[in-house]
């Protein structure tokens, strides 16, 4: 069988099965046991930390009305965040490399801030559509351009998630291939090229990190635009 540098996007079978909804509950093992005691160990107290940084910074584009999503907008984004770090240890799958995934977690969540503009606020949600003070002329083709930019937001979040990781998959699978042909032919430059793909994957667990909380905070701003 012929293998290509794509094949480690392919969804994982096992007997059938594919195995892609046990990579995305894996992350819950993570999450500490219920216990009696608020805290129990310093991991419980670095997760609690995380978690109340994380949600501060994403509640901070939101005014009082807004915060009632914190527990969706936070849960989210451990959730992306956990399945983009494990996505790069070895011999492991990334469901959020998967587009349809993006896809089914982006479409709800926008067409849900979206559905509470239009029942709290319709004047205001439908007034983003026009400017104010746009020349008449240009008014049936502002509306068109402001629909298609506003229906093309739950695409750009999931193409964005998916490309970034992607890239990053390919370009440390492309230089460790690339290190392992080189190490028995010239030592020298294989050994250039083993400390590149330390900085990238260096850079790659960033952008796993950044990518979860970009996401986030655009679902938060978009949010923000309908309350």
């Amino acid at each position: 069988m012929i293998l290509t540098f794509f094949d480690q996007f392919s969804s994982p079978y096992l007997l059938g099965v594919p195995l892609t909804l046990l990579s995305m509950l894996f992350p819950t093992l993570l999450l500490p046991a219920q216990n009696t005691r608020w805290i129990t160990n310093r991991l419980s107290t670095l997760q609690s930390w995380l978690i109340h940084t994380t949600t501060k910074q994403l509640m901070i584009p939101l005014n009082k009305p807004g915060h009632k999503w914190a527990l969706i907008l936070t849960s989210l984004m451990m959730f992306l965040l956990t399945i983009n770090l494990l996505g790069l240890l070895p011999y492991t799958f990334t469901p959020t490399t998967q587009l349809s995934m993006n896809m089914a977690l982006a479409f709800p969540l926008w067409f849900a801030t979206l559905l509470v503009g239009l029942r709290n606020q319709p004047t205001t949600s439908l007034g983003h559509l026009l400017p104010e003070g746009t020349p008449t002329p240009l008014i049936p083709a502002l509306i068109m351009i402001e629909t298609i930019s506003l229906l093309i937001r739950p695409l750009a979040l999931g193409v964005r998630l998916t490309a970034n990781l992607t890239a990053g998959h390919l370009l440390i699978q492309l230089i460790s291939t690339a290190t392992i042909t080189l190490l028995p032919i010239m030592t020298a430059v294989s050994t250039l090229t083993t400390m590149i793909l330390f900085l990238l994957t260096t850079l790659e667990v960033a952008v796993a990190m950044i990518q979860a909380y970009v996401f986030v905070l655009l679902l938060s701003l978009y949010l923000q635009e309908n309350i």
